[in-house]
């Protein structure tokens, strides 16, 4: 059966469809099929970035490693009992269609709470968490103090998570593996920086989560998106020199993907 991996936190501007991208075509790459869902319903922008490859290549005519991105299917809601959600059943089936044929499913959850974003979670082998370096993207975990330095409490998506972890403990499921990417984070030496790293670490062991490098701001990024590009394309699209950026970037993505070790995944790149 597939191993399932969700990219989500419940906040915006984060990185999640960066990291989706990036973590479900490093894995086309190294040879394991992978079908992806996109939970935005309404701006889709894993979705897009699927569709703008697969123009993209066949425009070009390249043959890039690709990732079956896949709409939810649609469910009558006759055949529903009473009090049974219907976008329960639409995710749920569209997980057990993909899963027999797959080594790996990448669910892209939205940037604010959902119905689906929560089930989807449950339904979570590998958690990834994007973060910016930030006490305002801090608070999506924990609460802290005036002066950053003493969580004083658990914040809604922690909850949620935690919520998740009971409902798979119920069903008989492995727990959750966690991890928190941290994105954009500063090159100098900084007090933020510095109070960040020692909450964050500390709240690692309180609530469960490991801890990843993420990607830094990088113009790339918005520049491979109309294309539906990676960092790991360029020398396939005419690239023969790469700049110490794109150089760096690259050694940003092995460390993440080693860091969150998924099961099977010989990093490679």
């Amino acid at each position: 059966m597939a191993h399932i991996i969700v990219v989500g936190n419940e906040k915006g501007g984060a990185g999640k469809s960066t990291v989706s991208m990036h973590v479900a075509t490093t894995l086309a790459r190294l040879g394991h099929k992978v079908a992806a869902l996109d939970l935005d319903l309404r701006q889709r922008s894993m979705g897009r970035y699927l569709e703008n490859r697969k123009e993209f290549c066949a425009k070009a005519g390249l043959n890039l490693p690709m990732v079956e991105i896949h709409e939810l299917p649609e469910i009558d809601p006759a055949g529903l009992q009473p009090g049974e959600n219907i976008y329960d059943h639409r995710l749920s089936a569209a997980v057990s269609a993909l899963e027999p044929g797959h080594d790996f499913i990448l669910i892209d959850c939205p940037g604010s709470h959902t119905r689906l974003s929560q089930v989807a979670h449950s339904l979570a082998d590998t958690l990834i968490t994007p973060l910016n370096d930030s006490f305002v993207d801090f608070d999506l975990l924990a609460h802290v103090d005036q002066k950053g330095e003493a969580i004083t409490g658990p914040s809604v998506y922690s909850e949620m998570v935690w919520n998740a972890r009971q409902l798979r403990a119920q069903a008989g499921l492995k727990p959750i593996d966690w991890i928190v990417i941290r994105n954009r984070v500063g090159t100098q030496r900084m007090v933020n920086k510095e109070k960040m790293e020692r909450a964050i670490k500390m709240l690692s062991k309180r609530i469960g989560f490991r801890i990843a490098p993420g990607f830094s701001e990088r113009v790339i990024f918005r520049e491979l998106f109309p294309r539906g590009l990676t960092l790991l394309d360029l020398k396939d699209i005419g690239v023969k020199q790469l700049n110490i950026s794109n150089i760096a970037a690259r050694q940003e993505l092995r460390d993440m993907m080693k860091e969150v070790n998924l099961p099977g995944v010989e990093v490679s790149l």
